[in-house]
This record gives structure tokens, sequence and C-alpha cells, in this order.
């Protein structure tokens, strides 16, 4: 069995590992850092860790000025806090000038669990997207998460990166992965068709493949971490070779990455796109096995979607 790690645990080591490495990296947290994990950094480099209280807002601005002067902010919180709260100074203040800040987002979707709806951001996505020149990522295990971090701190510009609260497991090896920004990772090789998921989701498609295998059915199965810019390269050969897709998300299907690939296809080489997300509701406070399968976040409910967008097929 895998170990499993959580991305958020993971983002707070990355951030203490690569302190060490660029001198000009600091952290700001909104009075969550325990949670976030970011109070890894703060032991490890007290005088460049920032805690600006429950004030997500301000938090955002000062990465901006700080981003100014030749350092590299992350600015941490929940996804929901982060995203939600402080969406105006991250577009306005971060995204419009195209400063070089990274927004930490942990506790993103429904895997927060017993938090319930008011913490578990099914939004984020959508809300970061539509920001012009904003990257979004979203890692699916711990060891995709460090080379993110990495790579966001390489990379000029905003960045959003969503971390899970809940523990998942190591899918790559840390000695050998590589993680090319803006391009998708092909986990299993199949043609009847493709499934593209993303965070928690990617170990729950991989789950669903060998269901459908049962069946006879061999499906290709791709991670797509960074979320915009989306690989359509990547997207556009899973639907010329396979020509059916199903997209998998801790997201509300509206806004995120099932838009974000059927939009791709839609515009070059028209396929049945099924989603498998959270249908345009909020959450709600449980474990988190019953609330994935309450929400349809399950290996079975992938593949029943992949058989019905292979019946879909011209």
């Amino acid at each position: 069995m895998a170990d499993k790690i959580a991305t958020r645990e993971a983002y707070g080591a990355a951030l203490a590992e690569f302190g060490a490495k660029y001198d000009n990296l600091v952290v700001l947290d909104a009075d969550l850092a325990g949670a976030t994990k970011t109070g890894v950094f703060a032991k490890a480099f007290p005088e460049r860790f920032f805690d600006c209280g429950i004030a997500e807002g301000d938090m955002v601005t000062v990465a901006a000025g700080l981003s100014t002067t030749g350092l590299i902010p992350f600015a941490s919180s929940f996804a929901m806090f982060l995203a939600g709260r402080a969406f105006e100074q991250i577009r306005n203040s971060v995204g419009y000038p195209h400063l070089n800040v990274k927004l930490g987002a942990t506790h993103g979707g429904i895997t927060v669990g017993e938090d319930g709806a008011t913490h578990q951001c099914l939004e984020d996505f959508a809300l970061m997207r539509t920001i012009p020149g904003m990257t979004v990522i979203c890692p699916c295990d711990a060891v995709e998460t460090r080379a993110a971090v990495e790579a966001a701190i390489k990379y000029n510009g905003p960045v959003y990166l969503r971390f899970g609260r809940a523990a998942t497991p190591v899918l790559f090896d840390k000695e050998t992965y590589e993680f090319t920004w803006g391009k998708g990772v092909v986990m299993a090789d199949g043609d009847d068709a493709a499934i593209i998921a993303c965070g928690t989701m990617v170990d729950i498609a991989l789950s669903a493949r060998e269901l459908l295998k049962a069946d006879g059915i061999n499906a290709r199965v791709i991670n797509m971490h960074t979320i915009k810019p989306i690989d359509k390269e990547l997207v556009l050969k899973a639907a010329a070779e396979t020509g059916a897709i199903v997209t998998a998300e801790e997201h509300n299907i509206l806004g995120g990455l099932g838009e974000a690939v059927a939009g791709v296809v839609a515009e070059a080489n028209p396929v049945p796109v099924l989603r498998v997300g959270t249908e345009d509701t909020f959450g709600r406070s449980g474990k988190v096995p019953p609330l994935m399968e309450m929400y349809g976040l399950t290996a079975e409910n992938i593949a029943a979607k992949v058989k019905k967008a292979i019946s879909l097929k011209k």
C-alpha cells in the first residue's frame, strides 16, 4: 500500500526545504499556520515569516508589496478564505499588475470533511481561472506538491496552488518525478476513453480504470495538475485517440477542470465530454468517505460516466 500524505503537509515541508535554497522566499499566513503547515517554515525561518492575522485581503496586499522588492512571497490560508474572501485583492493587487505572488491555498474541496460547507471550497478553480495571467495548479500527491512549489518559486508571475487537508496516496517517486509547467502527465495509457483528473481525484481515476478493465474497457488516465494554462495538446491527443473523455475534480463542475477541458475539445475536436465533480451544490459536514460517495466523487461513478461517454461516441 502506498504511503499517504496530505498535500498541505507536503506544502509546509517544501516551503521549509526551499527556504534554505532560496533566501528571497518569504511566507505569509492568515492565523492558520498550524493547519496550512506554514508553521514548519516559520520555525525554520522566523525572520521571513509573517502572520497577518485573520485578514486575508491585507495579507495578499502585503504579499503584493513584498514581491515588488524582489522577494518571492507565498501567501497562505484555507482555499475558501484565500480565493473567496481575498478575491478582489488577488485580482486587483496581484493579477492586474501581474506580480510575482504565490497563493498557497489549503483545505480545498469536500475532503475538508467535518468543517462543512463554509470551509469546503468548491469554487476556487473557477474564480482563479478568470483572472488574466493567473496560473492554477492542483497537485495530486506529496511528491508533485514539492515539485510544484519549486516550479512556482522559479516562475515569474502569479500562481494559485491548491492543496488538500486529507492524506492521499503518494503516486510518484521523488527521485524520478519531474514537474513540467503547464503539461499534464499520462498515468496510464488506453484507447477506449480518457479520464482527465486533478488533485485527489487522480488516484480515484486510477481505481476507476481498474474497474473498467474488468469490463474489457481500457481507459487512459491523465493527471492534469495545471488547470490553467491547460495542456491543450494532451487534451486534443486524448480526444483524437480515444473519442470520449471524462473529467474528475474535487470542485464544482461549473467553471473548473471539466469546463476547461470541454472548452478545448469543443473548439478543436468535439467528442463527448462528461464531468465528475460536485453538481451546483454546497458541501456539508461529515466524514470524508461518505461525503465523497454522496457527491459522486468515486471510482464507481467515474467508471459509469466513462461507459456513458463511450456510448455517446459517433
